[in-house]
Protein backbone atom coordinates (compact mmCIF):
# COMPACT_ATOMS: atom_id res chain seq x y z
CA UNK A 1 0.00 0.00 0.00
CA UNK A 2 2.80 2.42 0.96
CA UNK A 3 4.76 1.50 -2.20
CA UNK A 4 1.65 2.07 -4.32
CA UNK A 5 1.11 5.52 -2.77
CA UNK A 6 4.75 6.50 -3.48
CA UNK A 7 4.35 5.38 -7.11
CA UNK A 8 1.25 7.55 -7.46
CA UNK A 9 3.16 10.55 -6.02
CA UNK A 10 6.01 9.99 -8.47
CA UNK A 11 3.62 9.66 -11.41
CA UNK A 12 1.73 12.79 -10.35
CA UNK A 13 5.01 14.77 -10.04
CA UNK A 14 6.10 13.61 -13.50
CA UNK A 15 2.70 14.57 -14.94
CA UNK A 16 2.87 18.10 -13.46
CA UNK A 17 6.46 18.51 -14.67
CA UNK A 18 5.52 17.35 -18.19
CA UNK A 19 2.56 19.73 -18.38
CA UNK A 20 4.73 22.69 -17.30
CA UNK A 21 7.26 21.88 -20.06
CA UNK A 22 4.50 21.61 -22.66
CA UNK A 23 2.93 24.91 -21.61
CA UNK A 24 6.25 26.78 -21.57
CA UNK A 25 7.10 25.31 -24.99
CA UNK A 26 3.87 26.62 -26.54
CA UNK A 27 5.01 30.21 -26.26
CA UNK A 28 7.16 30.97 -29.26
CA UNK A 29 9.81 33.65 -28.69
CA UNK A 30 9.34 36.91 -30.54
CA UNK A 31 12.17 37.66 -32.98
CA UNK A 32 13.26 40.86 -34.65
CA UNK A 33 14.17 41.33 -38.31
CA UNK A 34 17.68 39.96 -37.77
CA UNK A 35 16.38 36.83 -36.04
CA UNK A 36 17.41 37.88 -32.52
CA UNK A 37 14.97 37.09 -29.70
CA UNK A 38 13.24 40.20 -28.36
CA UNK A 39 12.46 40.04 -24.66
CA UNK A 40 8.71 40.56 -24.32
CA UNK A 41 7.67 38.89 -21.09
CA UNK A 42 6.01 40.76 -18.27
CA UNK A 43 9.21 40.79 -16.23
CA UNK A 44 10.73 43.84 -17.91
CA UNK A 45 11.50 45.29 -14.47
CA UNK A 46 13.53 42.21 -13.57
CA UNK A 47 15.35 42.41 -16.91
CA UNK A 48 16.08 46.09 -16.41
CA UNK A 49 17.17 45.67 -12.79
CA UNK A 50 19.61 42.92 -13.86
CA UNK A 51 20.98 45.04 -16.71
CA UNK A 52 21.45 48.32 -14.81
CA UNK A 53 24.56 47.26 -12.81
CA UNK A 54 26.30 46.47 -16.13
CA UNK A 55 25.58 49.91 -17.58
CA UNK A 56 27.78 52.86 -16.84
CA UNK A 57 29.12 56.20 -17.98
CA UNK A 58 28.28 56.82 -21.68
CA UNK A 59 25.65 54.09 -21.95
CA UNK A 60 22.11 55.10 -22.85
CA UNK A 61 18.67 54.03 -21.64
CA UNK A 62 15.71 55.01 -23.81
CA UNK A 63 12.13 54.80 -22.61
CA UNK A 64 10.20 55.13 -25.84
CA UNK A 65 6.72 55.35 -27.31
CA UNK A 66 5.17 52.53 -29.29
CA UNK A 67 6.06 53.87 -32.75
CA UNK A 68 9.77 54.21 -31.96
CA UNK A 69 11.51 52.15 -34.64
CA UNK A 70 13.66 49.11 -34.08
CA UNK A 71 17.15 49.80 -35.36
CA UNK A 72 19.74 47.44 -36.82
CA UNK A 73 22.72 48.67 -34.82
CA UNK A 74 24.43 45.84 -32.98
CA UNK A 75 24.86 47.89 -29.80
CA UNK A 76 21.14 48.48 -29.30
CA UNK A 77 19.12 46.06 -27.17
CA UNK A 78 15.32 46.14 -26.90
CA UNK A 79 13.03 45.22 -24.01
CA UNK A 80 9.25 45.47 -24.32
CA UNK A 81 7.30 46.82 -21.35
CA UNK A 82 3.57 46.24 -21.76
CA UNK A 83 2.75 49.49 -19.94
CA UNK A 84 2.36 53.21 -20.55
CA UNK A 85 5.53 55.26 -20.74
CA UNK A 86 5.34 57.31 -17.54
CA UNK A 87 5.14 54.41 -15.03
CA UNK A 88 8.07 52.76 -16.83
CA UNK A 89 10.05 56.02 -16.77
CA UNK A 90 9.31 56.48 -13.07
CA UNK A 91 10.68 53.01 -12.27
CA UNK A 92 13.75 53.49 -14.46
CA UNK A 93 14.65 56.85 -12.89
CA UNK A 94 14.11 55.50 -9.37
CA UNK A 95 16.38 52.53 -10.02
CA UNK A 96 19.06 54.76 -11.56
CA UNK A 97 18.92 57.05 -8.53
CA UNK A 98 19.27 54.08 -6.15
CA UNK A 99 22.12 52.54 -8.16
CA UNK A 100 24.80 54.84 -6.74
CA UNK A 101 27.05 54.43 -9.78
CA UNK A 102 25.22 56.36 -12.51
CA UNK A 103 23.04 59.42 -12.90
CA UNK A 104 20.98 60.45 -15.94
CA UNK A 105 21.42 63.32 -18.35
CA UNK A 106 17.82 63.64 -19.55
CA UNK A 107 16.69 64.49 -23.08
CA UNK A 108 13.24 64.79 -24.61
CA UNK A 109 12.14 65.49 -28.16
CA UNK A 110 11.91 69.23 -28.84
CA UNK A 111 8.77 68.57 -30.90
CA UNK A 112 6.83 67.58 -27.74
CA UNK A 113 6.71 71.22 -26.62
CA UNK A 114 4.87 72.23 -29.82
CA UNK A 115 2.18 69.54 -30.01
CA UNK A 116 -1.32 70.70 -29.08
CA UNK A 117 -4.11 68.79 -27.37
CA UNK A 118 -6.10 68.99 -30.62
CA UNK A 119 -3.32 67.16 -32.43
CA UNK A 120 -2.71 64.49 -29.77
CA UNK A 121 -5.25 63.93 -27.03
CA UNK A 122 -3.59 63.59 -23.64
CA UNK A 123 -0.37 65.41 -24.54
CA UNK A 124 -0.92 68.26 -22.06
CA UNK A 125 -1.46 65.85 -19.16
CA UNK A 126 1.55 63.82 -20.29
CA UNK A 127 3.80 66.90 -20.24
CA UNK A 128 2.48 67.90 -16.81
CA UNK A 129 2.95 64.39 -15.36
CA UNK A 130 6.42 63.99 -16.86
CA UNK A 131 7.52 67.29 -15.29
CA UNK A 132 6.33 65.98 -11.93
CA UNK A 133 8.41 62.80 -12.41
CA UNK A 134 11.52 64.78 -13.41
CA UNK A 135 11.15 67.13 -10.45
CA UNK A 136 14.14 69.47 -10.20
CA UNK A 137 16.25 67.50 -12.69
CA UNK A 138 17.39 69.42 -15.76
CA UNK A 139 15.73 68.18 -18.96
CA UNK A 140 17.33 69.07 -22.29
CA UNK A 141 15.59 68.92 -25.64
CA UNK A 142 16.78 67.86 -29.08
CA UNK A 143 15.11 67.40 -32.43
CA UNK A 144 13.86 63.86 -32.93
CA UNK A 145 16.04 63.21 -35.97
CA UNK A 146 19.11 64.28 -33.98
CA UNK A 147 18.44 61.41 -31.58
CA UNK A 148 18.97 58.83 -34.34
CA UNK A 149 22.22 60.44 -35.46
CA UNK A 150 23.48 60.47 -31.88
CA UNK A 151 22.44 56.85 -31.27
CA UNK A 152 24.05 55.73 -34.51
CA UNK A 153 27.37 57.10 -33.31
CA UNK A 154 27.05 56.07 -29.66
CA UNK A 155 25.85 52.50 -30.27
CA UNK A 156 29.05 51.69 -32.16
CA UNK A 157 31.01 51.98 -28.91
CA UNK A 158 28.50 51.90 -26.06
CA UNK A 159 25.44 49.77 -25.29
CA UNK A 160 22.03 51.39 -25.71
CA UNK A 161 19.09 49.83 -23.87
CA UNK A 162 15.69 50.66 -25.37
CA UNK A 163 12.59 49.99 -23.28
CA UNK A 164 9.63 50.15 -25.63
CA UNK A 165 6.26 50.99 -24.06
CA UNK A 166 2.61 51.14 -25.14
CA UNK A 167 2.57 54.97 -25.23
CA UNK A 168 0.75 56.31 -28.31
CA UNK A 169 1.27 60.05 -27.84
CA UNK A 170 3.91 61.18 -30.37
CA UNK A 171 7.34 62.49 -29.41
CA UNK A 172 7.03 61.34 -25.79
CA UNK A 173 10.19 59.21 -25.76
CA UNK A 174 12.75 60.02 -23.07
CA UNK A 175 16.47 59.53 -23.66
CA UNK A 176 18.77 59.02 -20.69
CA UNK A 177 22.49 59.36 -21.25
CA UNK A 178 24.20 57.85 -18.23
CA UNK A 179 26.91 59.75 -16.43
CA UNK A 180 29.08 58.71 -13.50
CA UNK A 181 27.36 59.43 -10.18
CA UNK A 182 30.50 59.46 -8.06
CA UNK A 183 32.79 61.51 -10.33
CA UNK A 184 32.23 64.75 -12.20
CA UNK A 185 33.81 67.08 -14.72
CA UNK A 186 35.48 69.29 -12.11
CA UNK A 187 37.16 66.32 -10.43
CA UNK A 188 38.26 65.02 -13.82
CA UNK A 189 39.76 68.42 -14.70
CA UNK A 190 41.67 68.54 -11.39
CA UNK A 191 42.95 65.01 -11.98
CA UNK A 192 44.21 65.87 -15.48
CA UNK A 193 45.98 68.97 -14.16
CA UNK A 194 47.77 66.89 -11.52
CA UNK A 195 48.84 64.39 -14.15
CA UNK A 196 50.68 67.02 -16.24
Amino acid sequence: MKKSFNNIKILLSLFVFSISIIISGCTAPVKNTTGEVVKTDQNWKVQFDQKLPLLGHRNWILVVDKAFPEQNAAGIEYVYADENLLPVLKHVLAQIEQSGHVKPIIYQDKELGFITEDQAKGVEQFVKDSKAIFGAQNVQTMLHDSVFKKLDTESKLFKVLVIKTNEIIPYTSVFLQLDCAYWNGDKEKQLRLKMR
